[in-house]
């Protein structure tokens, strides 16, 4: 349920609308506005059945959420979410009217690799940079990524270069280390439904990247981010990485049609992943520029200087050059959307 307070409703009357609400055992939820505030009431709404909600003052209307996300649905907030990554002085951000790029490879292999992509990626337009950690693989025999010594290797890249970083998390039990040495923590596609996962993530107080599931509706990507958020932590942006069906030609099939219908149901940031979806590096391009147009919010593409001796995805991992080119081509995309591509902050001077 959300309640729609009047224009000039004064801070005193919130106040007293929440302790209501909050007095029969529920949770509020405030969002302000410019012009109107929303309260949102989380819990068992029969619980508000004898509060004369429409006659407190500052109240103008009352109106049910029907849908079992509440927290993460486009009702319960005034405006459109904007996630910053990076601190006070935020180098990123997701949300607002440009938009960002991550990129990085998909694993952290060496310092000298990881330095000289985000060097490459960054000169080229991206403002984040990714690179695993810890790899989920199909297979146990795969490379499973460098683990602590990767977050190490982040953190001094990210100095060098002064981009924010973004690591995915596995297990309940890495969730404080990783989140000491990255600014994002991104939960993958095969830990979408870890409930134990994302409610450990709501806990510490950094923005999180949700990646739908291998075969999540809609609906239970935004449960899971409801997960995160229900636990207290609202600052979470949205992944479509493709969906498995009965398509073989690509890796996964890029579900462009979520992009519009996620932005319909919740106020949460929504990019979209290429190379996950496509599997192919021919086809990263034109899938980022489809997800642009369909209104994202960024993208997070795999580069590695190498693409041929990487030690994980290498087939849909661009090199630094086709990257560069893909860049320059999406800013077309961007202005006919009605958006821009956000710039990276200037690089810090090195110390001599």
């Amino acid at each position: 349920m959300i309640i729609i307070t009047r224009h000039n409703v004064t801070d005193a009357e919130i106040d007293h609308i929440r302790e209501r609400i909050e007095s029969v055992g529920m949770r509020t939820h405030l969002s302000r506005g410019e012009h109107r505030t929303i309260i949102g009431c989380i819990g068992d709404e029969s619980l508000l059945q004898e509060v004369p909600l429409r006659s407190l003052p500052g109240v103008e209307s009352v109106t049910p959420v029907l849908k079992p996300y509440k927290l993460a649905s486009r009702e319960f907030a005034v405006d459109r979410t904007v996630v910053r990554v990076g601190g006070r002085d935020a180098q990123a951000s997701f949300g607002g009217p440009a938009i960002t790029v991550i990129a990085g490879p998909c694993s952290v292999e060496s310092h000298e690799m990881l330095s000289t992509t985000a060097r490459l990626v960054r000169a080229a337009g991206a403002t984040m940079l990714r690179g695993g950690a810890y790899k989920p693989r199909s297979s146990p025999y795969a490379f499973q990524g460098l683990g602590a010594e990767a977050l190490r290797i982040l953190v001094d890249v990210r100095a060098e270069t002064g981009m924010p970083v973004v690591t995915e998390v596995m297990d309940t039990r890495q969730v404080d280390l990783v989140a000491e040495h990255s600014d994002m923590l991104q939960v993958g596609a095969r830990n979408m439904q870890n409930f134990a996962l994302l409610a450990e993530l709501g806990r510490v107080r950094r923005p999180v990247l949700l990646k739908r599931g291998l075969s999540a509706t809609i609906k239970e990507l935004l449960m899971a981010a409801e997960y995160i958020m229900a636990n207290g932590n609202h600052d979470v942006v949205l992944c479509e990485r493709g969906i498995r069906t009965y398509e073989t030609a690509t890796r996964n099939t890029l579900d462009i049609a979520a992009i519009p219908v996620l932005k319909r149901e919740t106020h949460l940031p929504v990019i979209v992943d290429p190379s996950h979806a496509g599997g192919d590096a021919a086809l990263v391009a034109p899938l980022a520029f489809a997800a642009i147009a369909a209104g994202a919010d960024g993208l997070i593409v795999e580069v590695h200087p190498d693409p041929e001796c990487a030690l994980s995805d290498g087939d849909q991992s661009l090199a630094p050059p086709a990257f560069a080119t893909m860049m320059q081509q999406l800013h077309a995309f961007a202005a006919a959307a009605g958006r821009s591509i956000s710039v990276a902050a200037p690089a810090p001077r090195a110390v001599a």
